[in-house]
């Protein structure tokens, strides 16, 4: 049996999401390659674009009203499975006493 999480990614048949679901599984089993167990795509309909990780919805594309980018989907999924993994380049423009230029 395997213990490491399981992220479903459901997506809409109809409205043409199964590339981005699928971009970005890649971008999720790249990211947690040894922290996942298994990323799984699931068509669906009616605008839906879920991501779920062990049963836990993480991202509702209908709930937010956009697209999750990158970083954030990596972020949530880095939440929900308990890693402390650094996703991208650290946020140091975000950050006033870094010493960033905020540009």
């Amino acid at each position: 049996m395997n213990s490491k999480p399981r992220v479903e990614i459901e997506y809409c048949r109809q409205c043409g999401f199964m590339l981005r679901a699928a971009w970005m599984a890649q971008e999720l089993l790249k990211t947690f390659e040894e922290e996942l167990g298994e990323v799984a795509l699931r068509p669906g309909g009616g605008g839906h674009l879920i991501v779920r990780v062990d049963g836990k919805q993480v991202f509702s594309r209908k709930d937010a009203g956009r697209y999750p980018e990158a970083r954030e989907l990596k972020e949530l999924v880095r939440d929900a499975i308990g890693s402390s993994r650094q996703v991208g380049h650290p946020r140091h423009h975000d950050d006033p006493s870094s010493g960033g230029t905020g540009e």
